[in-house]
């Protein structure tokens, strides 16, 4: 294989060249210059109320004026439990502005999750709204955690004046009463103010924006410590993908935000772009298609299991795409049945990509415009070091035409992961010129056209429509039945989800009976809605290595070459 260096400097299909840099800069001076450019322009588009750019930094200004005077400040974690909802933009940009640091919370965290999490990041405050799906997990997690205080705000106050009043008469269950306690402010509240106040200068190479939690390679979720200068050089970079970057630039904001993938690919870079969020609080197939056909947006980042449900729909016959130019592709594998199927229903451009949390969204991805290869993930983003390593032995290059693990360097690999020092030791390394690399535990290939194949994974984590699931966790609480003795949790293919988790036990002799719909009906009320497992397997053995651990990867060849062995 020729140098794959080489070749994306001579043979690069992204706009401009693989080698460019990208200044540092903070999330705070790039919102502020996109504010200053077009204030008036629409920044957002939820449900048909519009914010323009100067009225959303208006509001991230109130935000961080009203966290100051409750006391907080540069370096304070301050968490954001909320779908997407203009709350969300405010909130990020004023805790930005702060110089405190985001940490991003998962909506569908149950109370132990997101404790968890609030406990390991030492999270101060919380955003949250009133909803059923949100207000009751959060108080849970205010009593029993470190946790200080919670700002709550209401979707009905985000909506046009009708849909407001709808949603007060109409949609009440979806509302959760709040009680009266000081240590719960409501969003109206914290923002009444003029936002004029002083804020700390940003170092952006330095000063942590953003705490992302994710699995790393291996084991329970760790914080990724993302800088400013990560975030702004990734929106930088993404921005820079699209060749036909005068075009009307209309996003269709429907992956959460509190995802890596949003925060860059839809919120960050649109903000660099000066371009408009059509943001959407869930994905609802139907409602994404009212939504294209309302709004006309020009792309869409996506996983595939979006662009299989819109494709599932029975509006999907009836609606106009012709609006649509790009769509990305990304946190699970793209099949190219679906790309193909999707590209011919609708005309628009279905491109897969591939990042971490580690690398603040994005490492690569095929060209918008010119050679794609589908199965692949493209050609590196510029500004990005792609390279491979030995499986086993990461000082070492790989064997000639052998694959090896992927390895990524640039301006948007994390600073580290918060508090984990010895997780850090074991996913950097650093090659005999000084470049810190980033290991992904992904084992892949880099052809001939310097485009980059995933052929395997080292690590166990599971890719359920785009969210990562760790079969540990899974396993741990199923080792609190009494009657489970041993527990293997696998991800199987799922032609809707990317992969399903499914769980195969083995029962103590002397427990009292139990049978598998009972052992499932048991477990998924534990679990997070993306968690859950297909089903139970009840097994009299599973697999184990030579010296007698269990082993995930005998039981996964086994179950998919259709081994019955129980």
């Amino acid at each position: 294989m020729s140098d794959p260096e080489s070749l994306w400097r001579t043979a690069y299909h992204h706009p401009g060249d693989w080698d460019r840099t990208y200044p540092p800069e903070s999330m705070v001076d790039l919102f502020e210059a996109g504010a200053a450019r077009h204030p008036d322009a629409p920044l957002l588009d939820f449900l048909g109320r519009k914010y323009s750019y100067g009225e959303t930094l208006d509001g991230a200004n109130r935000v961080a004026c009203g966290l100051a005077r409750l006391g907080y400040g540069p370096g304070d974690r301050i968490g954001l439990f909320l779908p997407n909802v203009p709350h969300y933009v405010a909130a990020y940009y004023g805790i930005l502005k702060l110089g405190a640091t985001v940490v991003n919370f998962s909506p569908l965290y149950t109370v132990d999750e997101l404790a968890h999490q609030v406990a390991d990041s030492g999270t101060r405050l919380l955003f949250t709204l009133s909803a059923t799906a949100l207000l009751p997990t959060a108080l849970k997690v205010l009593e029993k955690s470190t946790l200080e205080r919670l700002v709550v705000g209401s979707i009905a106050g985000a909506l046009p004046p009708t849909k407001s009043v709808l949603y007060r008469l109409f949609r009440r269950s979806e509302v959760a009463s709040r009680p009266d306690d000081p240590r719960m402010s409501s969003f109206s509240d914290l923002i009444a103010n003029d936002g004029a106040c002083s804020t700390p200068p940003l170092d952006p190479e330095t000063d942590v924006a953003l705490i992302q939690y994710t699995g790393g390679t291996t084991g329970v979720p760790k914080g990724a410590m993302l800088t400013h200068a990560n975030l702004s050089a990734n929106a930088r970079q993404v921005a820079d993908l699209n060749p036909a970057s005068n075009d009307v630039d209309r996003v269709m904001g429907v992956l959460p935000f509190f995802h890596v993938f949003a925060n860059t690919c839809v919120l960050n870079r649109t903000v660099v772009t000066g371009g408009e969020i059509v943001m959407l609080p869930r994905f609802e197939a139907g409602q994404v298609l009212d939504a294209i056909a309302r709004t006309r947006p020009s792309a869409m980042p996506g996983v595939p299991t979006m662009y299989q449900a819109l494709l599932d729909h029975p509006k999907h016959a009836g609606t106009d795409f012709s609006c649509l130019r790009y769509c990305i592709s990304g946190g699970a594998p793209l099949s190219a049945e679906l790309k193909a199927r999707f590209e011919g229903d609708t005309g628009a451009t279905l491109i897969e990509g591939y990042g971490l949390s580690e690398t603040s969204g994005v490492v690569s991805c095929n060209p918008y415009a010119g050679p794609q290869r589908p199965g692949t993930i493209g050609q590196p983003i510029a500004g990005t070091r792609v390279s491979l390593v030995d499986k086993e032995d990461p000082s070492r290059l790989p064997p000639p035409g052998e694959p090896g693990e992927i390895v990524v360097a640039g301006p948007q690999i994390m600073k580290g992961y918060w508090q984990r020092p010895e997780a850090d030791a074991e996913v950097f390394v650093t090659d005999a010129v000084g470049t810190r690399w980033l290991r992904t535990g992904d084992v892949g290939q880099i052809d001939d056209a310097g485009f980059i194949r995933i052929v395997d994974r080292l690590k166990d984590m599971i890719a359920v429509g785009g969210f990562k699931v760790f079969p540990s966790q899974i396993e741990a609480i199923l080792h609190h039945h009494p009657a489970v003795k041993e527990s293997l949790v696998i991800g199987l293919p799922d032609p809707y989800r990317g992969e399903v988790p499914r769980a195969y036990v083995t029962l103590l002799e002397d427990a009292d009976p139990v049978d598998a719909k009972a052992l499932a009906a048991w477990l998924n009320p534990q679990l997070g809605k993306h968690e859950r497992v297909d089903e139970v397997v009840i097994r009299l053995t599973l697999p184990k290595t030579m010296i007698g651990k269990l082993s995930r990867k005998d039981l996964l060849a086994e179950v998919m070459s259709g081994g019955q062995v129980r």
